[in-house]
């Protein structure tokens, strides 16, 4: 491939994502408008107008932003690319850090570099959304104090756990010869799974307080359908979402003897025990059909995928200078094959999402199934009911957009198919 073949190539995913993208969501806003003030007669009696009108002014107003957001996204991305915003991140890094920290210090600071710009090109987007959408729906609960704490706490545990990975990442790059993706695809496995370890009893309560759930009687209860389904974890636990945001939750974390259940408090204040033993018995549909198991092969097999084509790539000179960078003469290009691998990906896989979105919500339905089995199915359909109303989340989504983006059936779907519904 010569380097203006690429240059074109990427140009036409670029644009062609980003025209699907705002095709889908001027359909998802016009659909949605159009049964505004009509709730669906499935859902007459259940859902309130107020409710349903909230449901749709939540979802156009996040639409409305989230196309502004889409076309700024596009914009960095050929700033970063063929405008020539990474080449000169990557010259000045180049200049600075390579006399004095060598060749691995250098691209070590090339991608810390540019992960910190583009992280604080993101932070008015996530200001917007947190104190403006969320705030005008009632959902926000977070303060200015607690935003930024959390801003300054993910980006230190992300310093101290992701800079030693990088490290060795670039270091095998550099030193463990053409196979150096398959090292490297190792590496990434064994920090993922020792993520799912750690993860639940060191990093969560960095930001979130977790206590053990005191409602004896709610407590024997999922005891008992956990042992009924086969289903062992280290211990029940509340979090307090409700100290940032109304929307409520469960989940199970965490890897081998290391996983817990977590309920969201907002979740145990609007449902009842019928509901959550049913919203549990759903988490616990995939458990027993190994959802978690096959995504979590399905991304190592795709990282392999993509640590391979990066493989191949980081040795080609037309896929630097392709994506507007000049390789370097005197120095590693390990660090800018990287970072022009994760930049240009995007808009290339951004068309798999109708496969991945179909195989989640095929998993959703198995679930629910499963806990209709297990728990009270009618108990199950109030329960998404409520979490959908409590989420504004809009019953009537177009169609289309659904089979695109979705990883949950719309409620509509859903209920129908649940067996005792």
């Amino acid at each position: 491939m010569t380097t203006t073949t690429l240059s074109l190539v990427f140009c036409v995913a670029v644009l062609g994502s980003l025209l699907v993208q705002f095709w889908l969501a001027t359909r998802q806003m016009r659909h949605v408008a159009k049964h505004r003030e009509q709730v669906p007669s499935a859902f007459a009696g259940t859902v309130t107008a107020e409710a349903h009108r909230k449901a749709a002014d939540y979802t156009l107003t996040k639409g409305r932003f989230g196309l502004l957001q889409q076309a700024f996204g596009v914009a960095v991305l050929m700033g970063w690319t063929l405008l020539g915003g990474l080449e000169a991140l990557n010259t000045w890094v180049l200049t600075v850090t390579l006399p004095t920290l060598g060749p691995l210090g250098y691209q070590i600071c090339l991608v810390a570099g540019f992960t910190l710009i583009a992280s604080l090109i993101d932070l008015p987007a996530d200001w917007h959304a947190t104190f403006r959408i969320e705030q005008r729906f009632g959902f926000n609960r977070m303060t200015q104090r607690m935003w930024v704490m959390d801003q300054l706490k993910s980006t230190l545990v992300g310093a101290l756990i992701g800079l030693p990975l990088l490290a060795l990442v670039l270091w095998l790059m550099g030193a463990a010869g053409s196979a150096w993706w398959l090292w490297a695809w190792g590496v990434w496995m064994g920090f993922n799974l020792l993520l799912l370890v750690i993860y639940p009893t060191w990093i969560a309560p960095l930001f979130n307080k977790f206590t053990p759930l005191s409602d004896e009687s709610l407590a024997q209860r999922v005891q008992t359908l956990m042992q009924r389904c086969g289903f062992a974890a280290k211990g029940l636990f509340v979090m307090d979402g409700s100290r940032r945001s109304a929307h409520a939750n469960a989940y199970f974390t965490g890897l081998g003897s290391s996983k817990r259940v977590v309920f969201y408090d907002t979740l145990l204040s609007r449902l009842s025990a019928d509901e959550v033993e049913a919203v549990l018995a759903h988490e616990l549909g995939h458990f027993k059909h190994r959802h978690v198991l096959k995504r979590i092969v399905a991304m190592f097999g795709l990282s392999l995928a993509g640590l391979a084509l990066l493989g191949w790539l980081s040795t080609q000179q037309f896929f630097y200078v392709g994506l507007g960078v000049t390789p370097n003469l005197g120095a590693p290009n390990n660090g800018l094959a990287l970072l022009l691998f994760l930049l240009a990906l995007p808009p290339f896989t951004f068309f798999l999402s109708p496969l991945m979105a179909r195989s989640s919500r095929r998993h959703e339905f198995q679930a629910d199934a499963y806990a209709c089995q297990q728990a009270d199915g009618r108990a199950l359909a109030s329960a998404l009911l409520k979490l959908h109303e409590d989420n504004a989340a809009t019953l009537t989504p177009d169609p289309l957009y659904v089979r695109f983006y979705y990883s949950h059936p719309p409620a509509l779907e859903r209920l129908a198919a649940l067996p005792r519904a």
